[in-house]
């Protein structure tokens, strides 16, 4: 015999789940939040938590990026991916709200369950469409940790949704047990019969099998994450330039970058500060080769308060052109703070030929650094040095400058690329 849940349990499952799911989202919003004026009430918060989990080789993954946000994606598949984020978020969250005013509207007019529209084809498309927005959300900023919350939110969905199912039937009977096996759970018919090989949809769920689909669904969810980290790592605009390891924000530039970094490497200045860094397998220089004025070189380093964009207040229209135009990403029109201008002149204007250099010490006390890609080890030590301007034309280097330590962000973890 099958035990029912209790009420005080039914209610008990659902905070639990709204609980997780609210978690799922906040961590996926923090793109939103940190370029937002709340950011450092935010982080105030959620920083000692991210700082907790980057402590140990364990978990230090979980604040790691797995696609790229600091650079245009390099290559078609990576670019695809950033558009379907936009669709996926744009999509699931106008499928909900459709659905919730269907379910409402049922509700106000005393219909019954709602079995029409979207739920003529699955039985709950509201949850659908929050897991396909979470998921635009995952890849739009895409931090492991929003991975893993995203994996536990789909299990926490499956749950919930076999328990509305439960009080479905007992509340309509057997008319609800013909809608059930006439419509998919959240695919449609055909393909969820193939997939669960006929299985009765109000067959009870077990804990066996309620373990297995958790860990099934981590596994693939966190596993495809690591897949595509280290695809993008292996197609990143990287290049080796003496010790140097050269990341641009394009691949345009990575012509330029190997051309003239040659020539800062030179200066007594540059050759000076670069000579303190350990020359040893532990320990790489990275640097970004960016526009002067690129909107997100400050969660590279402090280069500036400028680029601290939780101080510009212009969260909403970034993050409107960020959801809504991901081709404008993607060609680099994100790239310039044109709107702001700099010692009395159009920031946008003095990008066109001159470029920063952002000069990062990589350590690892646990490995050792052979190459360009271990630079983006998720377990090394990032630490900003200094950067230099330079001119595209001239070739003179315009100033040098040392960086505090931290990003713009302070100590909070940030994209490596």
């Amino acid at each position: 015999m099958t035990r029912t849940k209790s009420p005080s349990n039914s209610v008990r499952s659902r905070a639990a789940a709204t609980s997780v799911i609210f978690l799922s989202f906040i961590v996926a919003l923090e793109i939103v939040i940190m370029i937002s004026p709340f950011a450092f009430f935010f982080y105030a918060v959620f920083n000692p938590f991210l700082l907790a989990l980057n402590q140990s080789l364990m978990t230090r993954w979980l604040t790691a990026f797995f696609l790229p946000h600091m650079i245009i994606s390099p290559d078609e598949v990576l670019r695809v991916i950033r558009i379907l984020g936009s669709v996926f978020f744009v999509g699931g969250t106008l499928l909900f709200f459709v659905c919730a005013i269907q379910v409402y509207a049922e509700k106000l007019l005393k219909k019954g369950v709602a079995t029409g529209g979207f739920y003529r084809i699955i039985r709950h498309p509201q949850y659908l469409g929050l897991a396909f927005a979470a998921l635009g959300l995952a890849i739009m900023w895409p931090r492991f940790l929003s991975l893993a919350l995203f994996a536990f939110m789909l299990f926490l969905y499956y749950l919930l949704a076999k328990d509305e199912e439960r009080r479905m039937f007992k509340r309509f009977g057997r008319g609800y047990i013909s809608y059930m096996n006439r419509t998919g759970m959240f695919l449609p018919s055909f393909l969820e019969k193939k997939l669960t090989r006929n299985a009765k949809p109000q067959q009870p769920l077990s804990m066996g099998k309620a373990a297995a689909i958790f860990l099934i669904l981590l596994v693939v969810i966190v596993g495809s994450g690591f897949i595509l980290r280290t695809y993008t790592v292996c197609h990143l605009p990287l290049e080796q330039v003496d010790r140097i390891d050269v990341l641009t924000i394009s691949k345009d530039d990575l012509i330029a970058a190997k051309q003239l970094l040659p020539l800062i490497l030179e200066d007594s200045v540059i050759a000076s500060k670069l000579q303190a860094i350990p020359n040893d397998t532990g320990h790489r220089v990275l640097a970004y080769f960016i526009p002067v004025d690129y909107v997100m070189q400050g969660m590279i380093a402090n280069t500036g308060e400028e680029w601290k964009l939780f101080e510009q207040h212009k969260t909403i229209g970034m993050i409107l052109d960020y959801t809504f135009h991901p081709f404008g990403h993607l060609t680099g029109e994100h790239g310039h703070h044109g709107a702001m201008e700099h010692h009395g002149m159009s920031i946008h204007a003095s990008s066109v030929m001159e470029r920063r250099i952002i000069f990062i010490e990589i350590s690892a006390s646990h490995a050792e650094l052979k190459s360009p890609y271990d630079t983006f080890d998720i377990n090394v030590k990032r630490t900003p040095l200094f950067f230099a301007d330079i001119n595209l034309h001239s070739k003179e280097i315009l100033r040098v400058q040392e960086t505090p330590a931290g990003s713009g962000w302070g100590s909070v973890p940030t994209p490596m690329f």
